[in-house]
């Protein structure tokens, strides 16, 4: 049963074997963390934030430590030959023989997060985070990461090419851990690319945390492919804090799990900084996908665009809570919010709560949601000029998705993304003329 005591006690299994075990500021973390856990344990319907996501299913699952298993066929095909730099974890722990780092301009740090406890442990410590933040599954995480990607660059370097963090799961009924930290200084540019994948019919556990911290005028690009098992259970939180005038655009595409939850937040430490949180999932058959996100307009002259779309068929259910903070003082902030669901069947069920909650006078924000089936009028307009229902309504879901496609702003990625979505959309594999 995967109760918190079942995890307290895994805790103290793997306690000794865990990367950085001999680092003092993280063992002592670790320990908190577990605690905290032990006291809270899984989050709850009776959470607001979690009112609409059970996790009574997970609870009867029972996770075992992972065994070693072959995941070089399915890491080639992810790579598609594609340039960049490669970190592929298997289970959560690094995989020396199928990454691929590359070479790197001065001042940029690409490696495992393990190493990186080895080689600079004050500077990881300085963006791991606490026990404290985030929701108590984010608590286990921290008491039992195994292995992550450590970004750093240096002030004013870019990187030219996407780093890609391959996440594989490949044993059946395994659980990882991964953390990844994001340290970029001023001015400094990239474009990181977060892969999760699983193979066959497994049921895996992914518990992930990406933390990362933009400099005044750094620029990242943030894009998270969720592609795990129709059994898998993922939850996902990446916590971002911005300097001013940084740029963050992060793209959250979910199209696999059983029950999948990303927890997205940004913080606006500076005057003038800028985001773009762009979001599309799609779920069938009995599967549940949650986004619940935080903007918060800390300071003066923010932008911040936030837009989700869910494709929803069968008996699904999608759930959207996202959350604009403007803070006092943060005059200036221009803030635009949307969730627009699009239900395939009549059983499948969207949830959304936008919200906007200002402490300022000075602003000019926004939100709206929409939860609908296709347009009869134009599905009709279609087939007055030849085509059949079936067709259509294809083509109608397919240009319901793409609008969040063509904001990702890396055609490489782009496109990949594209195949992805339409590999699952009804009819999506011949629409390759609209991509």
């Amino acid at each position: 049963m995967s109760t918190a005591q079942t995890w307290v006690a895994e805790f103290s299994a793997r306690e000794q074997g865990l990367a950085g075990a001999n680092v003092p500021w993280l063992a002592a973390m670790r320990k908190r963390a577990i605690e905290r856990f032990a006291d809270e344990g899984w989050p709850t319907t009776k959470q607001e934030s979690w009112r609409h996501t059970s996790l009574a299913m997970l609870e009867q699952q029972s996770f075992l430590p992972a065994a070693d298993a072959s995941a070089a066929a399915l890491a080639q095909e992810v790579r598609q030959g594609e340039p960049g730099h490669w970190l592929v974890f298997t289970d959560g722990k690094f995989n020396a023989d199928l990454s691929d780092i590359g070479a790197l301009p001065a001042g940029a740090k690409v490696r495992a997060l393990s190493q990186a406890l080895v080689d600079s442990p004050d500077q990881v410590e300085d963006g791991f985070g606490t026990e404290l933040q985030g929701s108590s599954i984010a608590a286990l995480n921290l008491a039992l990461v195994s292995d992550g990607a450590f970004v750093s660059l240096e002030r004013g370097v870019v990187l030219d090419l996407p780093v890609h963090l391959v996440f594989i799961a490949v044993s059946d009924q395994a659980a990882s851990f991964p953390r990844n930290l994001i340290h970029a200084e001023s001015g400094a540019q990239a474009k990181i690319i977060e892969h999760y994948v699983g193979q066959g019919s497994s049921i895996t556990l992914t518990n992930t945390v990406t933390r990362a911290n933009l400099a005044p005028d750094a620029h990242v690009t943030h894009v998270k492919l969720q592609q795990e098992t129709d059994q898998a259970f993922h939850f996902g939180v990446l916590d971002v804090k911005q300097g001013k005038g940084s740029v963050f655009n992060s793209h959250s595409m979910s199209f696999g799990a059983r029950l999948a939850r990303h927890d997205i937040t940004t913080a606006f430490t500076g005057q003038n900084c800028e985001t773009l949180l762009n979001g599309l999932y799609y779920v069938d058959g009995r599967r549940h996908v949650d986004h619940h996100t935080v903007i918060g307009h800390e300071q003066p002259k923010g932008v911040s665009r936030e837009y989700y779309r869910g494709i929803l068929a069968d008996t699904a259910r999608g759930v959207f809570g996202g959350r604009i903070l403007v803070s006092p003082g943060a005059d200036g902030t221009d803030a635009i919010q949307r969730s627009d669901s699009l239900l395939l069947s009549r059983m499948a069920k969207a949830d959304s709560r936008p919200e906007l909650e200002i402490y300022a006078d000075d602003v000019k924000c926004a939100h709206g949601a929409t939860v609908g089936q296709l347009d009869e009028t134009a599905l009709f307009y279609l087939r007055t000029r030849g085509m059949d229902e079936a067709h259509a309504r294809n083509i109608m879901t397919y240009a319901f998705a793409a609008q969040a496609l063509e904001r990702i702003d890396i055609p490489s990625v782009r496109e990949r993304v594209t195949q992805a979505i339409r590999g699952l959309l009804p009819g999506g594999v011949g629409m390759g003329e609209l991509a």
